[in-house]
């Protein structure tokens, strides 16, 4: 259950579309991505077989894109606490990403909320990063949260 309690923000930066990219999808990054998640489907490690399914060539996890997340997105002067870490992440998969895709991303301050728990009040930071293709074509919706602590 949300509590209220005072911290301060940068409200501004809400509705501001950032930027970031391009990247190229590489079969090099989707064997090693995949190899690193344990991922056997073979549309994801056999380039003949995601042909064969009707794929122009091998596909990435629908999970890459959260590897392209690292763009710098700007400060939102949380006035609260000082120990943050990552709360987790929401892939939303639109449309395959194939070798050779190149990708771009646009995030933007989705929410910001506090909840209490065991361990106290903690702040809530969500960003939510579209990313396109080359034809501009939206391939995955992502939302990564950083929680604050007191």
């Amino acid at each position: 259950m949300p509590t209220q309690i005072d911290y301060e923000y940068d409200h501004s930066l809400y509705g501001v579309e950032h930027e970031s990219g391009p990247f190229l999808v590489t079969r090099e990054i989707i064997d090693t991505y995949s190899r690193s998640v344990g991922e056997d489907n073979p549309i994801y490690t056999d380039p003949e077989t995601a042909k064969a399914a009707g794929y122009g060539d091998q596909v990435a996890p629908p999970t890459l894109c959260a590897l392209f997340e690292r763009g710098e997105l700007p400060d939102i002067k949380l006035q609260f606490g000082r120990r943050q870490f990552h709360g987790g992440q929401r892939v939303e998969p639109r449309s395959p990403i194939i070798v050779g895709d190149t990708l771009t991303a646009s995030s933007h301050l989705k929410d910001v909320y506090t909840k209490t728990g065991r361990s106290g009040t903690m702040v809530h930071v969500v960003w939510e990063t579209t990313f396109r293709n080359q034809a501009g074509v939206v391939v995955a919706d992502v939302q990564r949260s950083q929680v604050v602590r007191e």
